[in-house]
Parts: C-alpha cells; sequence; structure tokens
C-alpha cells in the first residue's frame, strides 16, 4: 500500500515535470532595442537619416537659442508695462515665442 502511494507520487512528479513549458536557451530575456539615437543611427543603411537627423537637431538648437535670448527679454518688457508703457514689439515677440516653441516641441517629440 506504502509503496502503491510512493509510486503514484513519482509518477505524478514526473509527469508534471516532464509537461511543464519548457524555455528555449538559458531562460535569459532579451533586452529591448536601444532608445539611444545615436546606436540606433550606427546600423549600416542609416547613413541619409543619421545627417538629417543631425541638421534637424542643429536647426533645432538654433531654434532653441533664439527662444532662449527672446525669453531672456520678456521680464523687462513686463517691468515696462507695469510703469505704463507697452513696447511696440512685446506682443510680435510674445507670438513669436510661441510659434517657436511649438515648432520646437513638434521636433523633439515626434
Amino acid at each position: 500500500m506504502v509503496h502503491r502511494c510512493i509510486l503514484s507520487v513519482a509518477a505524478f512528479l514526473f509527469f508534471a515535470g516532464t509537461m511543464a513549458p519548457q524555455t528555449p536557451g538559458r531562460g535569459f530575456p532579451t533586452p529591448p532595442p536601444s532608445l539611444d539615437q545615436e546606436k540606433q543611427a550606427q546600423a549600416p543603411g542609416q547613413h541619409s537619416s543619421t545627417a538629417a537627423r543631425r541638421t534637424d537637431m542643429e536647426q533645432a538648437q538654433r531654434e532653441a537659442d533664439e527662444l532662449a535670448r527672446m525669453a531672456q527679454t520678456v521680464p523687462a518688457d513686463v517691468t515696462k508695462v507695469r510703469e505704463g508703457m507697452l513696447p511696440k514689439d512685446a506682443i510680435e515677440k510674445l507670438k513669436q515665442i510661441e510659434k517657436l516653441s511649438k515648432h520646437l516641441r513638434a521636433q523633439l517629440n515626434p
């Protein structure tokens, strides 16, 4: 009786072990693709897109620099408004800042 119970448990464990799904290889998951743009650009056949991407990033940097220069003048314009004088280019400057920031945001967030 005890031998029959042990035999049944052993058979159950044997069949349960063989039915378990087996993972291929050593069980290490494959890593996701790199998010680093430079590493992706180094893949063969992507030289033209790399140059275009670099040009776009250079343009984005120029726009960011221009945006920063324009934004630095806004506090002085607001101070003049508080004193009762509206600089004639203040509204146009704010519109240009808004336009540049929208364009820059679209370039950086595809």
